[in-house]
């Protein structure tokens, strides 16, 4: 005989606790603390805050609702500076499911993980030290973990279901920002928002939802690029990535010596040759399919080869379609190794069944656990956090459960940004955007960019505020040190320019 299970008592309700939670996390004084670091060679002192900011149940357009979510926060304040006249940069990563940890230690903020620039996992333990290539130098900063990752929270299921969607997390954000200027009193500086991977994607669109909310941005950073998910999302007929990535491809084949003729002479020549059998022969074949001749669909085959490093029977067997799962796989299969996609630099040991299938990528794994760890060394020892729980570095049950829809009236089955930071551009006219694309990155490849940002719906002058970086690492350039120097210093032109353009 069965008994009916009884119910959970009134004060262990799970709705009830998690409503709690976030109440008490609001609750919760800020953590401060303050710090130096040595950055292009002087030494600055700074404030560091890290605080919970409330979002209400509606995002930005609820005035009245409790709050639905507690986002966590790291503010770093320059000692001494006039809070009016420095501007404040609001940065976060992507994922979607991501902290802003690798922004955060890896590139902008004033201190750094120490890593190996060529992509490769050092051995423990793993430490922070002054990071001299520091945004702070430019900004005060804010890095922001949107629900569900890093610290932050939501208060029920009905907002977690919400903020984990395109405009859900959009809304959240513009809502964390307006708060924090408010709470900060900082509505006179000059603003600028950062983002990297599925934070370009969200930084893009929150471009437009701050100009809603009168909050005109100064300028907006895109570190690789993913505004339009077309161009990056292998699926069956959308032929675009398999174009897109093909320079990509070469880049990566010539590194790791697979190419042969002029294209293996030199990184440059690779691409340029790929660039230019895109633009060619390559859009023409995928678009002709199964009309292609034999003599054509022969050539073509070749090229691909060539330029890949594969087989021309793999080609041929992908029906001139490489997914970016197979190059990873392939092109150092005769090496028992696989490829890495957010650092395709860094190759992985294959089982000792070299099996077809992808397992893990390399680039990634060579750097979780040193951010990790040196992370929740990083925030309990120097800004004073309560270790205890978790800080949710990459969550993965937020990818799994992401909602990628904006709706009919957003454009296709592919979410997309770009047509909102094409409003923001032609909305503000001194809203100016840096974009940074690693050339070994297949994950956000510098090539889908570049056709990304063509597709811009702006007039040729306001196209002219919108300017493209390249760097030779991959997702995450800022892990090479000669990269990490040259984006500090197109960072600094790129804010002088603005300058003079404004006076």
């Amino acid at each position: 005989m069965t008994e009916t299970p009884k119910p959970a008592p009134a004060d262990d309700d799970p709705k009830k606790r998690l409503r709690e939670k976030v109440d008490k996390l609001l609750a919760t004084s800020p953590c401060v603390s303050e710090g130096s670091a040595s950055v292009n060679g002087t030494p600055l002192r700074y404030r560091a805050e890290a605080a919970f900011v409330a979002v209400t149940a509606g995002g930005v357009d609820d005035k009245r609702g409790d709050p639905e979510a507690a986002i966590f926060t790291t503010s770093y304040f320059l000692a001494g500076a006039d809070p009016a006249a420095r501007p404040v940069c609001f940065v976060f990563n992507g994922g979607p499911g991501s902290s802003s940890i690798w922004l955060h230690l890896g590139a902008l903020g004033p201190k750094r993980v120490a890593i190996r620039e060529d992509g490769t996992m050092p051995p423990p333990p793993y430490a922070v030290t002054d990071n001299r290539e520091s945004w702070f130098e430019h900004f005060d900063l804010v890095f922001i973990d949107p629900p569900h990752t890093g610290y932050s929270i939501t208060a029920s299921e009905d907002a977690r279901k919400r903020m984990l969607a395109v405009d859900g997390d959009v809304d959240a954000l513009a809502e964390c920002i307006r708060s924090w200027l408010g709470r900060h009193k900082r509505w006179r500086s000059p603003i600028y928002v950062a983002g990297e991977s599925y934070g370009t994607t969200r930084g893009a669109a929150l471009a437009e939802k701050l100009q809603d909310l009168g909050v005109a941005l100064s300028g907006l950073v895109l570190v690789s690029c993913a505004m339009d998910l077309q161009s990056i999302v292998f699926e069956p007929r959308n032929d675009l990535p398999y174009a897109l990535f093909l320079p990509g491809y070469a880049s990566v084949a010539q590194y790791h010596g697979k190419l042969a003729g002029k294209p293996g002479e030199s990184p440059d020549d690779a691409r340029a040759a790929a660039e230019a059998f895109v633009t060619g022969d390559y859009l023409a074949a995928l678009h002709a399919g199964a009309r292609i001749g034999i003599a054509a669909r022969r050539r073509v085959t070749k090229r691909i080869a060539e330029l890949t490093g594969l087989s021309a029977t793999l080609v041929d067997e992908c029906n001139l379609r490489i997914d970016d799962q197979t190059f990873f796989v392939e092109l150092l299969r005769d090496r028992g190794q696989i490829v890495g996609r957010l650092e395709a630099r860094v190759t992985g040991p294959m089982a000792a069944k070299r099996v077809r299938h992808w397992e893990f990528d390399p680039g990634i794994e060579a750097l979780a656990a040193p951010y990790t760890m040196a992370a929740h060394a990083y925030m309990s020892e120097a800004l004073g956090v309560d270790t205890q729980v978790r800080y949710e570095v990459l969550s993965h049950d937020v990818h799994r459960q992401w909602n990628w829809n904006r709706g009919e009236a957003k454009g296709n089955g592919y979410a997309s940004t770009s047509p909102d930071l094409s409003r923001a551009l032609r909305r503000n006219p001194h809203l100016r955007v840096l974009v940074a694309s690693g050339r070994y990155d297949l994950g956000t490849p510098y090539s889908a960019t570049d056709w990304s940002l063509a597709q811009l719906d702006v007039p040729a002058d306001v196209l002219e505020r919108v300017e493209h970086h390249y760097f030779d690492a991959g997702h995450m350039m800022y892990t090479r040190e000669a990269d990490m120097m040259k984006l500090k210093r197109d960072l600094a032109s790129w804010l002088a320019r603005g300058s003079a353009g404004a006076n």
